[in-house]
């Protein structure tokens, strides 16, 4: 087999896994990879869903065809999702209070109510809103979907999304164990008060922290698991998106989710003219910056095209370079 082969069958093998993330620096065309590779993997027969995780949606813009917050289909094998997170913000708020309805006092609900209001507003309950509408559609691959391709938001808002699982898992295992503490000296009351008893025997709060202890569990043991799972980031041969790019591998790293090749795009083709020539080479002088930083990863290039993504055609011009 020829270097040329090698490379070829390199870079299919880089798909070959069940949950694909695209990310990077707002603006590089990950959403474009994303849908590109999305495109390709139905097309040789699999089933694929690719689902938009980016408040800012562009899925649809790249497709040419109306997506939204309800799963359909954009041709054979191929779906698709736009996750609107103020929506899922909304239901998982409302799912917490029909839970605490039936645990807490009737005296405070009103006030855990209004409590629930004002953590709906505060930072960070849209991604574990959009974290369990992750979780469960993981738990549908391998029955309606052979593979199931992530086009994130911008980098950091994708971080704090990714590092749930290891930054609230034990967290949450501090929590049940407190609890069981505290139902166990229940227990010891309750020896002569048959209703207390009863309420201690089937806790709904251990309950309620066991599945998301559970589902945070689930979440890492795919995040880290490289035989199933593989993130891609998109990058311009610019300053900017290095060094995003290069803390971002950092932080997926020191939580044990695996990184594959790095895609770089929009790189300016020989011969446009002196403008794009003088472009061009301010470029090159990235691009040799990015191999030498990510040659271990591998690297692929995309090159400028002429029109904005916006319909099948482009996305296959974009899918023949990163799956020949």
């Amino acid at each position: 087999m020829t270097s040329a082969n090698l490379e070829t069958s390199s870079q299919n093998e880089a798909f070959e896994k069940r949950f694909l993330f695209f990310g990077g620096k707002g603006g590089t065309g990950k959403t474009s990879c994303a849908a590109a590779v999305s495109l390709a993997l139905a097309r040789k027969g699999k089933k694929v869903l690719i689902v938009s995780t980016d408040p800012a949606h562009s899925l649809a813009d790249a497709f040419g065809s109306s997506i939204g917050d309800t799963v359909i289909s954009l041709e054979p094998n191929l779906w698709a999702l736009e996750v609107n997170p103020e929506k899922e913000a909304r239901v998982y708020m409302e799912g917490i209070k029909e839970k605490l309805v039936h645990v807490v006092s009737p005296v405070i609900v009103e006030d855990i109510q209004r409590q629930i209001e004002i953590a709906y507003a505060s930072p960070g309950a849209e991604e574990a809103a959009i974290f369990d509408k992750f979780v469960e559609l993981m738990e549908e691959i391998g029955h309606a979907y052979d593979v199931i391709v992530f086009d994130t938001a911008p980098t950091g808002h994708t971080l704090r999304l990714l590092s749930l699982p290891e930054m609230l898992g034990s967290w949450i295992e501090h929590l049940v164990e407190k609890r069981t503490q505290a139902m166990e000296l229940m227990s010891m009351a309750a020896r002569y008060e048959k209703r207390l008893r009863e309420k201690v025997e089937s806790d709904p709060i251990i309950e309620v922290l066991c599945k998301r202890r559970d589902k945070f569990a689930f979440a890492r043991s795919v995040l880290t698991d490289a035989e199933q799972t593989m993130f891609y980031f998109v990058l311009n041969p610019e300053k900017m998106p290095l060094y995003e790019t290069e803390r971002a591998v950092k932080v997926l790293e020191k939580y044990g989710i695996p990184v594959g090749k790095v895609i770089v795009n929009r790189v300016v083709p020989e011969g446009c003219g002196d403008f794009w020539e003088n472009r061009r080479k301010v470029q090159q002088q990235w691009l040799e910056e990015i191999k030498r930083r990510f040659a271990s990863r591998g690297i692929m290039t995309i090159p400028l095209l002429e029109t904005d993504v916006n319909g099948m055609e482009q996305l296959e011009f974009i899918a023949k370079k990163l799956m020949p």
